[in-house]
């Protein structure tokens, strides 16, 4: 490294006037190192070399080091060596910084680094060739040491010191023993010095023919799971390594292998926390004792642990129809009548068609606890948004809605960046990050968006190979967080493919709940078609306009004022009230007046009551109770009284209804006298 200290003009000194108030480098140097979590030492030396200071609060213990340099503008690195923690450095001085100062700053950081790591390529060197001096000269333990017998377990290949102490083998994933563990009779614990402790792991049984295999933080709670199940167990050494000592056991042990990780009842929480991690990026299961202490403090508490780790599945695959639909199991909503809870649902469309528009308002509704959208109940919750593409557009979207309703979505999570949803490491990110923030507000999801499926897919949409990949990983998803999951995809380019998804039947096929956003245009408002309602009845079309909105404090480089849209409610265009369809419900009306004498109201205007109509659709039709009882819903645009009060061919009057349009009217009088 070239000599730099010119640039910096000596050691640092406060400045003179003082321009803000900082605090001297040491100190700043102190809170930083709490604030990466961990106890910072007493003294500080910063004269760019390596200094080492315990980080557990345990004399003798060096995990913990920093090599900070001095200068003008002191900069540097700090961080453990057991817990893996590497933090960059600088001091706030209260001066304005030259670039050639910065650049200085960046290349004190960069020779801070290399010092760090050539002194840690020399202790692991060191530490690797200790340990394997202290391994071979080990004898093996007996059933007798005072650690092993106060636990209860046996030796397992562990071995001792010459003064007595217990001594377990650490491995990389290589392969290689990197550090051991100490434990002395009264259970105190303690690592090789400079040993490399990331990720090490050792194992108890065979793994060969294994369909089970645990993961445990320390050798007496492993050794206690082997012993009791007979399968193998993994050791973590500690917390913070379980999520990657469970990688690797995947990567190993494959995906035909159940994955247990077993946590540690601790006040903090961190066991179970850390569990949790492990087990969602392996893909495995987590069990705890519902007692505080691990896995072989229960043991010895005289409970079952076999029945904790292993319970025994009754066979109730199979089941009594009767007692199967005993159970009134109702479908529950997100957005009534739209967006089932726990479901699979893909909203398609053509390109610029206005569908992520829709979807942001249902989200924000879903997020911000509104009451209704057109008209359907809306329940609140968590909403985890994965963008794919468009973030710039989305931010400005999202700020519109906040705009033009006045409410915060606090409950709503957006992606950075898409990622392959149907590879391992995609999915595994998504959980992850799912995983973290439900740890942060305390509640799952409610629903999760992937706009649009395209830039979460690896592979082809047209695959039905690729399209079942994906499909497996939403239904993970779904089963995960008990949530919905909805996909954002786009139509076909020919006019015959509007209706339907890109790609691959597959889709079609495995969606609950799959609604096609036809564009308006020339006008008209967008319209929203369920194509497909698994466990339902097919909503009436719902239709919405996207209305302009300036956002406030937002202007283009030339100065201008930046505006979104918003979705808003809209009602169906004029001539969807003459279809065919409307004809035929008002023939069933004509019908239904004429046989209950063709009453008017002392105005002139043809009535039919609620009563005479459902009697005669009783009489007339083969419609069961409850489609009657739909028919005769004013909500239900799409069925009789919906529809014909929609279409402004009546209206509610007393208990029924009048013939508001002249025409329908003028001909039914004329009919009625003739």
């Amino acid at each position: 490294m070239a000599d730099i200290t010119h640039i910096f003009g000596g050691p640092w000194v406060a400045p003179e006037p003082i321009e803000k108030r900082v605090d001297p480098p040491e100190v700043q140097l102190r809170d930083a190192m709490a604030s990466a979590g961990l106890e910072p030492p007493d003294t500080i030396h910063m004269d760019g070399k390596v200094h080492r200071f315990p980080t557990n609060g345990k004399r003798g213990d060096d995990a913990g080091w920093y090599v900070v340099f001095g200068d003008g503008h002191p900069a540097g690195r700090f961080g453990c060596w057991r817990d893996g923690v590497e933090v960059s450095w600088k001091a706030e001085t209260g001066k304005d910084i030259s670039a050639a100062e910065q650049m200085a700053i960046a290349r004190r950081v960069a020779e801070a680094r290399e010092i760090r790591q050539r002194e840690q390529q020399k202790r692991k060197e060191a530490a690797e060739q200790t340990a394997d001096s202290i391994w071979a000269a080990a004898t093996m333990a007996s059933e007798e040491q005072p650690y092993l017998v106060r636990k209860q377990v046996l030796p397992h290949g562990a071995r001792v010191t010459g003064d007595g102490r217990l001594v377990l083998p650490m491995y990389n994933a290589n392969g290689e023993l990197s550090s051991l563990q100490f434990i002395a009779d009264d259970s105190g614990k303690r690592f090789l010095s400079g040993g490399a402790t990331k990720d090490a792991f050792w194992w108890l049984g065979d793994n060969a023919g294994a369909s089970t295999v645990y993961l445990a933080e320390g050798f007496a709670t492993a050794a206690t799971i082997h012993e009791v199940t007979g399968s193998p167990c993994y050791i973590a050494y500690s917390a913070g390594n379980l999520p990657g000592v469970a990688k690797m056991m995947r990567e190993r042990l494959g995906n035909q292998v159940e994955l247990v990780v077993v946590a540690d009842h601790d006040e903090s929480g961190t066991g179970y926390a850390r569990s949790q991690e492990a087990a969602g990026a392996a893909g495995g299961r987590v069990v705890m004792p519902p007692e505080p202490g691990d896995a072989n403090d229960y043991h010895l508490a005289g409970h079952d642990l076999l029945a904790l780790l292993a319970p025994e599945e009754e066979d109730d695959w199979l089941v009594p129809a009767d007692e199967f639909c005993q159970q009134p199991a109702p479908l529950q909503w997100l957005v009534k009548r739209w967006l089932p809870r726990q479901s699979l649902v893909m909203v398609h469309g053509p390109s610029g068609g206005g569908k992520t528009f829709v979807l942001i308002d249902w989200m924000m509704r879903i997020a911000t606890a509104a009451d209704k959208w057109h008209d359907n109940p809306v329940k609140p919750g968590a909403v985890v948004y994965l963008a794919g593409e468009g973030h710039h557009g989305l931010r400005g979207r999202l700020a519109a809605w906040k705009q033009h309703y006045g409410q915060t979505p606090s409950r709503l999570w957006v992606s950075s960046s898409g990622c392959d949803l149907n590879t391992p490491e995609g999915y595994q990110k998504v959980v992850q990050s799912v995983g973290a923030v439900m740890r942060k507000t305390g509640e799952p999801p409610a629903a999760i968006c992937v706009d649009t499926l395209h830039r979460f897919l690896a592979g082809d949409e047209n695959s039905a190979q690729d399209a079942k990949t994906m499909l497996d990983a939403c239904g993970k998803l779904i089963q995960e967080f008990g949530c919905a999951v909805v996909l954002v995809h786009h139509t076909g380019v020919s006019d015959e493919a509007q209706h339907r998804a890109r790609g691959s039947s597959a889709w079609r096929g495995a969606l609950d709940m799959e609604i096609s956003v036809v564009p308006g245009g020339d006008g008209k408002p967008i319209k929203l078609v369920q194509r497909k309602a698994k466990d339902s009845e097919e909503a009436p079309d719902a239709f919405v306009d996207l209305q302009t909105v300036e956002l406030p404090g937002w202007y283009d480089e030339d100065g201008e004022q930046v505006t979104s849209a918003v979705a808003v409610p809209s009602v169906a265009p004029a001539e969807a009230a003459t279809n065919g369809k409307v004809s035929e419900h008002f023939r069933k009306f004509e019908a239904a007046w004429f046989a209950a004498q063709a009453d008017v109201t002392p105005d002139g205007q043809p009535y039919l009551s609620s009563s005479a109509l459902r009697h005669w659709l009783e009489e007339n039709t083969s419609s069961t109770p409850s489609t009657i009882k739909q028919m005769l819903k004013p909500s239900e645009n799409r069925k009789l009284v919906g529809a014909l009060i929609e279409g402004g061919i009546i209206s509610p009057h007393s208990h029924g209804w009048v013939v508001s349009d002249p025409a329908y009217s003028a001909s039914l009088l004329m009919r009625r006298g003739g």
